[in-house]
């Protein structure tokens, strides 16, 4: 958001509603004023040379006011996750604001560190304004929306939402820490304690999010007035998106990376509901190709402009592709399927084994909420495949689910080393730590000594 959009905004609707709060509702003019006073507090604590503005986000109307005080001040706002550990927070916070920028940097994200130790990833102007478009050309989003923030704050998909919201001229729920309860009642038109009731129309969930909010709300009927849930940040198990499509939900699958501004391709409501599990069409302004092996490889107008800190560098490669991590493939209609990770495939005994095939089998069973599942090191097969199960109750029979697993799976995919337990290990973004989850897997005895081979 510009500094002259925000000024005309603020002239032409002043008393318009912008940000939905706990503590009220803040409109344009009122918007201005906080920017203002805040611009100048920036400028008091910090030399002229520091070019980076860290700051803890809390996916509160203060942090659309850091975003467009820093912009007002020309320096590069680095938004933090609550959520990281005192230590690590405190040291970014100092080193961000000296940190060498690419030219053009509108906003430093760092990434959620699911394959490798996190980065920081710098996105231009150009790049938030063009995923902002993509949005509205792709599920119709404009002026009359309102959208709901209950994302990670400081995730990729969170500051996207605020973009959308500010530039497309609708408003946004910014209600910080969000139980499922609350956004249940929020979206049900409830409102929130110290909020004015207005329902949302749109938002983003992760997987695990969904999962709970359906549970939460049993058979109920979704909001009528809720047109798109996007659902992305992590695989969205088939299972899940049938059952949220069964009820009714807008569900409109995304995938996307911090390194495109957040979608490469999206679904709508629409065609999710024709094609379940398609990820959908790549979005305006942006390509998609696969190298030999199936990975997927991407650019276009929302590719970021470069990595900072101390893995600084180029985001492509020498050809301007980025390099995802994910394999897929396009079907006959130009729509994406995401197979799984590159980092993911597991070979056992010569056999490759995709680690999501086995956790979707997995999430096939009613006895099993989540899964994850990992390659473990063996002297003799190379890597065996282990799991770990989040049951829906506290009872858990292994030889069912094992006789299930063998009944849709080739022996070299079933699980030999198996972690019953609830609550799978998650990142600050709420992804699964699959680092964790091997960790813990190693610690466990081979359950299943048989060769991957045997049935």
């Amino acid at each position: 958001m510009t500094q002259v959009e925000l000024l005309a905004r603020s002239i032409e609707a002043p008393d318009a509603p912008v940000i939905i709060g706990r503590e009220g509702v803040v409109s344009w003019a009122q918007l201005r004023g906080a920017v203002g006073r805040r611009a100048k507090a920036i400028t008091i604590p910090t030399a002229p040379q520091e070019t980076g503005h860290a700051f803890i986000a809390r996916s509160e109307p203060a942090d659309v006011v850091e975003l467009l005080a820093s912009w007002q001040m020309g320096k590069v706002p680095v938004p933090l996750n609550p959520r990281l550990p005192a230590d690590e927070a405190s040291s970014l916070l100092e080193e961000m604001a000296y940190m060498t920028m690419p030219e053009g940097s509108a906003v430093v994200l760092r990434t959620s560190g699911t394959s490798g130790n996190p980065r920081g990833v710098a996105l231009s102007m150009d790049n938030l304004l063009a995923n902002a478009r993509g949005t509205e050309a792709r599920l119709g989003a404009g002026a009359d929306d309102v959208w709901i923030s209950t994302l990670a704050p400081g995730h990729v998909g969170w500051l996207a939402t605020i973009i959308r919201a500010l530039v497309l001229g609708g408003r946004i729920i910014l209600p910080g820490s969000l139980t499922t309860e609350e956004l249940s009642a929020c979206l049900d038109g409830e409102g929130l304690p110290g909020t004015a009731a207005v329902p949302p129309t749109r938002m983003s969930l992760v997987p695990t999010q969904l999962q709970r909010l359906l549970a939460f709300r049993g058979d109920r009927d979704p909001p009528t007035g809720l047109r798109s849930v996007l659902i992305g940040g992590a695989h969205a198990p088939l299972v899940l998106v049938e059952r949220a499509l069964e009820i009714g939900w807008p569900v409109a699958l995304t995938y996307g990376a911090t390194e495109m501004s957040s979608q490469i391709s999206t679904a709508s409501p629409e065609e999710t509901r024709g094609k379940p599990g398609a990820v959908g069409r790549p979005m305006p302004g942006v390509k998609i190709h696969f190298d030999a092996s199936g990975e997927v490889l991407t650019r276009g107008e929302t590719l970021a402009i470069g990595y900072v800190g101390p893995e600084h560098g180029e985001v492509h490669d020498a050809e301007g592709w980025y390099h995802t991590g994910d394999h897929g493939h396009l079907d006959d209609e130009g729509d994406l399927w995401i197979t799984g990770r590159r980092i993911d495939r597991i070979i056992s005994g010569g056999v490759t084994v995709e680690a999501g095939d086995v956790e979707e089998t997995l999430r096939l069973h009613p006895a099993v909420l989540d899964a994850c599942v990992v390659g473990l090191p063996s002297e003799e097969w190379g890597e065996t495949v282990g799991a770990w199960v989040e049951p829906v109750v506290g009872e858990f029979d292994q030889e069912e689910i094992d006789r299930h697993l063998r009944a849709k799976l080739t022996a070299a995919k079933l699980p030999r080393v198996w972690y019953v337990g609830v609550g799978l290990p998650r990142n600050v973004n709420g992804k699964v730590d699959r680092a964790a989850v091997k960790k813990a897997l190693a610690e466990k005895k081979n359950r299943h000594p048989q060769h991957p081979g045997e049935m």
